[in-house]
């Protein structure tokens, strides 16, 4: 097969059932956003270019080596979103919705970047999400922990996962802490990568982002973020863990859990898993308080979270939870040629009433049993002139091996109880 006709690296066709199991990631994570007050929006897939640089920094790895940007033939730089965030607080401020704070929203769909295709990552992915945009309080925050909690519960993964936490502090906390970091990266600037080097000069809050091995081992020995707390900082954090107590939920502390892009403040916090090897994490999410102001709003408080849809559907069959593929729950085979006009129309009036109906377009009765038998239907109903002149329908069992007759004009009542 030509190159032209394989799927574009990086991405693959979502069939039946891998369609079956996002959906029902999505759907279960949308009706438990529901509960919370969350109703889901939709944002272009692309955005301008701006939109994504604004927010991620023209130095982050996602602007300098991961997006998909081009310019259309009006001459706009065009970038396919990489994330959605950034789109979501876009859609805030230019509907107006500052004027229905605290706004929520659930989100979901796909999202692309030009990463090296490996196991658990893709350059077309899916998540899902939720922001929550005018809402200081530290009760946020542990509110928006909690919603993602309950929708991995409600997926069965309730004992696969460990809550991750830390707080970035306060604009003066983050202004204290990038001294520090200056100070002493600056000491060991020959050992930093090229890349951390540039971020030396322009936010060196990037360092502690690096997936460089010198880099990463020069943290361990690097300022800690809680030393240069502000009293309103510790407030918040404080408060925080004392509501994730009254809720019920575990965590952990991890101190190098960071973000490092300026708009970012107090809570971090990751959920994590170890039955998915190197690609451990399942759900990430913080506050952003500056990032409304930052893209031309009014100053907004906001927070929220992402996961991936993927890594969640993965997560589920490793554990041995999977949602059974959806399937038919009735064939109908017309036992003759002379049937087939009967049989099509007893399919569609199945079908108004609710069920899920197979009909063949060819074969004769046994082949059509043979491919109701291959679906996983539940119920044959037969039909034959046997049948049409008696006003009946015949109906096998695929389960139980039984076969009964049912009167044509109650079939739809008797196969509710059949089915159950």
């Amino acid at each position: 097969m030509g190159q032209a006709l394989q799927p574009v690296r990086g991405t693959h066709d979502l069939l039946a059932a891998d369609f079956a199991a996002q959906l029902h990631v999505v759907s279960t994570a949308q009706k438990v956003a529901s509960r919370y007050g969350y109703a889901r929006i939709d944002t272009p897939i692309f955005e301008f270019s701006e939109v994504f640089h604004r927010t991620l920094g023209d130095t982050s790895d996602i602007v300098t080596k991961e997006t998909y940007s081009f310019t259309d033939k009006g001459g706009e730089s065009i970038t396919l979103r990489p994330e959605f965030t950034a789109a979501i607080v876009r859609a805030f401020i230019s509907n107006g919705l500052q004027q229905f704070t605290p706004w929520k929203c659930f989100y979901a769909g796909p999202a692309f970047r030009y990463e090296r295709p490996q196991k658990g990552r893709l350059r077309q992915f899916h998540q899902i999400g939720v922001e929550l945009l005018g809402a200081a309080e530290p009760e946020a925050d542990a509110e928006m922990i909690a919603l993602g909690m309950q929708i991995l519960h409600a997926l069965g993964l309730k004992d696969h996962l460990t809550l991750e936490l830390n707080s970035l502090g306060d604009a003066e906390t983050r202004a204290a802490y990038r001294t520090a970091l200056t100070g002493y990266f600056a000491q060991h600037k020959a050992k930093l990568s090229a890349d951390s080097v540039t971020r030396l000069e322009k936010n060196p809050l990037r360092i502690l982002d690096s997936k460089d091995e010198g880099d990463r081992a020069l943290l361990a020995g690097a300022p800690r973020l809680e030393e240069h707390f502000t009293d309103a900082a510790q407030h918040h954090f404080d408060r925080l863990r004392e509501a994730l107590g009254e809720f019920g939920i575990a965590y952990v502390l991890n101190p190098r859990l960071v973000r490092g892009l300026d708009y970012y403040s107090h809570t971090v916090f990751e959920i994590t898993t170890d039955k998915l090897g190197a690609q451990g994490t399942v759900l990430a999410g913080g506050r952003y308080d500056g990032l409304v102001k930052l893209m031309g709003g009014n100053d907004t408080a906001g927070i929220g979270w992402a996961a991936g849809v993927e890594r969640l559907a993965s997560l589920i069959e490793a554990t041995g939870k999977a949602a059974a593929a959806p399937r038919m729950d009735i064939a109908v085979i017309p036992m003759q040629e002379t049937a087939e006009a009967a049989a099509w129309e007893l399919a569609q009036a199945l079908r108004h009433e609710g069920f899920a109906v197979d009909i063949g377009f060819k074969g004769n009765a046994k082949k059509r049993l043979e491919r109701a038998n291959r679906l996983g239907v539940k119920l044959a109903l037969m039909l034959g002139e046997d049948e049409i002149r008696a006003g009946t329908v015949s109906v096998k069992n695929f389960a139980t091996g039984a076969q009964e007759t049912l009167p044509r004009e109650t079939v739809a009542a008797n196969l509710k109880g059949l089915l159950k």
